[in-house]
């Protein structure tokens, strides 16, 4: 089902204040990474859609948070929420000290947030602000799916590597954080692997929605 309804996901608005978010009350599923961390190829991949996040050379190029409707005018399922990378060193201070604060209320009172994708370079998961992303959105009790990006890059051993050093890593959370939901998977846009997982997270968090 989330493989053809992710299909319909279209763009809907792009927000830079709290005040700005759609009202709608329907799930959103949120995405977050590092600004060279492939998000929006991640994103177009999963909806089959090659421009419907933008792509730049320029990491840091999503500034605001950016929303896309999922279903059609009859029936709207969800959004998916693009929000502004983090930890690109060419964005002016200001800047990322607006964003920080954006992304830490978006994902600590946000009450349509089901879950958070969070995207980290398989060949550098975990970084500082990895963590702290995991650390603001980890007391909301929603769930965390880690997809450790450009596995491609990888051999297969260094990928079973990434992905054990970052599991450990999540167990330490889940230890200290009883509520924590958190889970992660190695993914390929390039080569399109490790989209049925991601598809099945999806149907799952949007299931929880209508048992809510």
């Amino acid at each position: 089902m989330s493989a053809s309804l992710l299909r319909t996901a279209h763009f809907l608005i792009s927000v830079n204040h709290m005040h700005d978010l759609p009202t709608a009350a329907v799930p959103e599923i949120a995405f977050a990474g590092r600004s060279n961390a492939g998000k929006s190829s991640a994103i177009n991949t999963l909806c089959q859609q090659k421009r419907l996040a933008f792509i730049s050379k320029t990491p840091g190029r999503t500034q605001q948070i950016n929303y896309f409707t999922l279903g059609n005018e009859n029936r709207m399922a969800g959004h998916l929420v693009d929000l502004p990378g983090y930890g690109y060193a060419r964005v002016p201070a200001h800047a990322k000290a607006h964003w920080a604060q954006l992304l830490n209320r978006y994902l600590q009172t946000r009450a349509q947030l089901r879950g958070l994708i969070l995207l980290m370079d398989a060949r550098h998961p975990c970084t500082a602000l990895d963590r702290q992303m995991i650390e603001w959105f980890i007391p909301t009790g929603n769930p965390i799916h880690i997809l450790l990006t450009k596995a491609d890059k990888l051999s297969r051993q260094q990928g079973v590597q990434a992905h054990c050093t970052t599991q450990r890593i999540l167990d330490g959370y889940e230890s200290s954080h009883t509520h924590a939901m958190l889970s992660v998977q190695l993914f390929s846009a390039l080569k399109r692997s490790g989209l049925d997982t991601v598809y099945q997270v999806i149907e799952r968090w949007l299931a929880l929605n209508a048992n809510r």
